[in-house]
């Protein structure tokens, strides 16, 4: 009989997704949650769910014990907060303690969730799994995630079973509370775009991560990382295919010139730090698109047996989930 299988993050999109992977292979399923009535509202019923915290140790352990398999998808993947120490606290000290709860309890696999942003890559050329950015990323939350992947590799060498899953954008069927790219779907089908950013950014849909991860627990070798992006777009190719699908007869909006976003986002920073609320346009979504390096799958594929759906069947998937 398999052991119990523990999600961390299981109500934002990457934990929902894993969570219903493991459901479609009948296995059990227990998920920490700080709201258990959030969890319940949002899991199917035969989810066990396990109150806690990953800054609480001792609910962790009590959500691990009797685990094989623990799947640490929690984390802020925002960026921005007023206080940015936050990133630090749950992004790198979370990761710590599910690190030491798992040795603790001498679980057979932990699946890590990191991200694309800890790699070295250059604007319009590939980067793989071998290119491990060595210097400090630009923002609060790169940084968090550098150095809770460091944590991770550290743990590793000493033992622990771990395997890194590093996802690109995110977009598709699961939690409202969590929309990743949908929020751009939704805006532009409520006319909320009057222009687009500059650049683009890779992406993967929902159900395509929980896959990839369930799979890296299945297929993935101890030690090693693997990145689960389907394609690099351009926003206005992205656009184009989006009014597509929403049968909306129109070109996409015209694109911001540069020096007038860069100018609203350093303003809206400045204003955000005053009144409290999250800049129009954060630094960090804005070094995101910008970046314009093209994370390569090819490992996943080759290794898991992954295989990302298309991004025009990954949209209308969405767009059929989003507007049902």
């Amino acid at each position: 009989m398999d052991k119990t299988t523990l999600i961390t993050g299981a109500t934002g999109l990457v934990g929902y997704s894993i969570v219903m992977s493991l459901l479609r292979r009948g296995k059990t399923v227990r998920v920490l949650a700080r709201s258990t009535d959030k969890a319940k509202n949002l899991l199917p019923p035969e989810v066990e769910i396990s109150r806690g915290d990953i800054l609480d140790k001792s609910s962790l352990a009590k959500a691990i014990k009797g685990c094989g398999t623990v799947y640490h998808a929690a984390g802020l993947p925002e960026q921005w907060f007023r206080n940015p120490d936050i990133f630090q606290q749950v992004n790198v000290t979370g990761t710590q303690n599910i690190i030491d709860v798992c040795f603790q309890q001498k679980v057979e696999q932990l699946i890590y969730t990191s991200t694309i942003d800890v790699f070295e890559g250059k604007a319009g050329e590939r980067f793989d799994e071998t290119m491990i950015d060595p210097n400090p990323k630009g923002t609060h939350y790169e940084r968090s995630k550098q150095d809770a992947f460091r944590l991770v590799l550290k743990a590793i060498e000493k033992g622990l079973p771990a395997v890194n899953i590093h996802p690109a954008g995110l977009y598709g069927p699961g939690p409202a509370a969590s929309p990743g790219f949908n929020q751009f779907i939704i805006d532009l089908k409520k006319g909320k775009v009057p222009m687009l950013l500059p650049g683009g950014l890779p992406l993967v849909l929902s159900t395509d991560i929980g896959e990839g991860h369930v799979l890296a627990a299945e297929k993935g070798k101890i030690g090693e990382s693997y990145i689960l992006s389907e394609g690099y777009y351009e926003l206005p190719v992205l656009a184009e295919i989006i009014l597509k699908t929403l049968n909306i007869n129109k070109k996409p909006p015209k694109v911001m010139p540069l020096p007038v976003v860069k100018t609203v986002s350093v303003l809206g920073e400045w204003l955000a730090g005053i009144t409290g609320k999250p800049p129009l346009i954060p630094k960090g979504q804005l070094h995101f698109l910008l970046w314009k390096a093209i994370p390569d799958s090819t490992k996943a594929q080759r290794e898991l047996g992954w295989k990302p759906v298309p991004i025009e069947t990954g949209i209308k998937k969405t767009v059929e989930y989003l507007f049902k």
